[in-house]
């Protein structure tokens, strides 16, 4: 066995999408289902067998084993995948990097280029140069073990450090630009640090790899306030959410996630207890990362600061998220403060139950917004007031909760129910709603997908099988027929016969198929037995004999037409001797 193939043998690929995708169990089988991580949708379409250790979207089509998954969702190389699976379930790589390709090589040396600086910038923040920030952590209440936990760091002011340390350890000037982390003199006479004298907060990948810096000004007027690393082979700020890699397990454990503006606000809430807390990267709310946060969990909170720029940041935010299906509720702190600023002054308790209790359902927080843009006053500005939260409720994922909602508007806007519930009817004749993505139907009769996965399941059914199937006429007839043959050149080949090392000769029409196979429900319940191996295969032998003797009657009849009355005599024998007659 390779080194590839014992990867893949000795990884749960159930546990490694389980990281990504919120799984659940399907019956007693093998089968786990879960939202597609590459796609939008609102009913699962996304299938995990932890038996084959494949997993197959029927909505996107997407599919593979646990490599291609995370080379997928992490957007890494191939050798990068296997380095990460093999890394993270202890797995010693084969001491030749053969399987590096020249990308793969580049984005490693880029990796080894950020944990550098990362652990640079930490031991800045220890060191005397760091006391600065030090001071001002103190003062955000934040503990030297939870700037610990998040990794923390400083950069210094010379603007030289980090070009020294990346040249001390033979990076290319090439390299060094292409991390971001350094900038070339116009001049050309040299490099300089793109952070100095900043608070610095290491940003992960979800999988918890370095990737990119946030840095705080410590001094007054230097702006930006917030300084991010640009885009680079590693990091797009728009993919990736601040504190993901550490928050995922939290979110599908409570359910929900909650959505800050900052870093600091991550750092807060996280110290407090609430685990399941993310920021956006200096940007606005992407659809991609809903998508990222929905996988984990359908619930999010967004509280965002309370001044004008956070609320016009929360409505918009409120836009993405119900394109994208979720369920919002939002927090606004009293006072008027960030959230680890109410943490420090009140409680994490406190906090808590405001998260809790008083995160009101997104529509009850754009209604309120409503006030200072209309005049509720008067007809007009009520009637404004509708036609602004109108598309909002249209893309409520619930149908009842948008029925109920229709009420409360009426209500908040003292206009007739009548009226709004028939105007909300006229627009929803217009919604179109996603239409859910089933998995298609098994495309194979009961005994073909019997002799399927016997072959596939039962290694010890294959001596007995494969000669009685090997040049079968009936076989021609079958939609499976591609992947017995399939089956069948593996078995005289004496190769491994896998999931995988049938699904890699097939056409892309028959990998379908044998993804039905595998993930189709009622098959998935029991497995497969010799017994119900040898029925399927005595169904395809009755069929086969049946389709020989319509065909001889045919025959006959033909003969008889004719008057050729020997060749009719002659069938009819050859129809006796079918049937086993004597």
């Amino acid at each position: 066995m390779d080194f590839i193939e014992h990867l893949k043998s000795s990884v749960d690929i159930v546990a490694v999408i389980g990281d990504y995708v919120r799984l659940r169990h399907i019956g007693s089988g093998p089968r786990y289902m879960g939202l597609c991580p590459f796609h939008s949708e609102k009913t699962p379409s996304f299938s995990v067998h932890s038996g084959h250790q494949f997993y197959k979207c029927f909505g996107c089509n997407a599919g593979g084993d646990v490599i291609r998954f995370i080379m997928e969702i992490e957007r890494f190389t191939f050798w990068e995948a296997v380095k990460y699976l093999a890394e993270r379930n202890g797995i010693p790589l084969p001491k030749r990097n053969d399987l590096a390709d020249d990308e793969a090589r580049r984005r490693s040396r880029l990796l080894e280029i950020h944990d550098l600086a990362a652990q640079h910038f930490s031991r800045s923040l220890a060191g005397s140069p760091g006391a600065e920030a030090r001071a001002y952590l103190s003062r955000r209440g934040v503990r030297p073990e939870t700037a610990g936990e998040f990794a923390l760091g400083y950069a210094e002011r010379s603007g030289q450090s980090v070009v020294s340390l990346l040249q001390r350890n033979g990076f290319s000037a090439e390299e060094m630009e292409q991390s971001g982390l350094v900038l070339r003199r116009n001049d050309g006479s040299g490099f300089y640090d793109r952070f100095r004298n900043r608070l610095i907060f290491p940003i992960h990948s979800e999988s918890g790899k370095v990737i990119a810096f946030g840095g705080r000004a410590l001094d007054a007027g230097d702006e930006p306030k917030y300084l991010n690393s640009p885009e680079t082979a590693l990091y797009r700020k728009g993919d990736l959410l601040y504190n993901l890699n550490r928050a995922r397990k939290a979110i599908q454990q409570e359910n929900f996630a909650v959505l800050v503006e900052g870093y600091m606000d991550v750092i807060g809430v996280f110290a407090a207890g609430i685990h399941n807390v993310v920021a956006t990267c200096g940007t606005a709310l992407t659809p991609t990362q809903v998508m990222a946060l929905r996988r984990h969990a359908p619930e999010l909170v967004v509280n965002f600061d309370p001044d004008k720029a956070g609320r016009t940041a929360t409505e918009r935010s409120i836009d993405v998220l119900l394109n994208e299906r979720m369920q919002v509720r939002v927090l606004e702190l009293p006072d008027g403060v960030d959230p680890d600023e109410y943490i420090l002054h009140n409680s994490a308790e406190a906090y808590a139950d405001l998260l809790k209790n008083h995160a009101r359902r997104y529509f009850h927080w754009l209604a309120d917004r409503t006030r200072s843009k209309f005049d509720l006053r008067t007809p007009e500005g009520r009637v404004a007031t509708f036609q602004f939260l109108l598309p909002q409720i249209q893309k409520m994922p619930d149908r009842i909760e948008r029925l109920q909602v229709v009420d409360d508007v009426a209500e908040y806007l003292k206009i007739d129910a009548g009226i709004v519930r028939d105007e909300f009817r006229r627009a929803a004749a217009d919604r179109r709603e996603p239409r859910p993505i089933a998995v298609p139907p098994s495309p194979f009769k009961p005994h073909e997908r019997h002799l399927l996965r016997a072959l596939l399941d039962l290694p010890e059914s294959r001596a007995e099988l494969a000669p009685r199937l090997h040049g079968h006429p009936s076989l021609h007839g079958l939609v499976s027929a591609p992947i017995i043959h399939t089956m069948l050149g593996l078995i005289d080949a004496g190769e491994p016969l896998t999931y995988a090392s049938v699904e890699a000769r097939l056409s892309d029409e028959d990998k379908n198929r044998l993804a039905l196979l595998i993930h189709d429900s009622e098959e998935s319940a029991d497995d497969i037995t010799i017994e119900q191996a040898r029925a399927a295969l005595a169904r395809l032998e009755a069929d086969e004999r049946k389709a020989s003797l319509a065909e001889l009657k045919e025959r006959i009849k033909a003969a008889e037409r004719s008057g050729d009355a020997q060749e009719a005599l002659r069938l009819a024998a050859e129809i006796r001797a079918c049937r086993g007659d004597s």
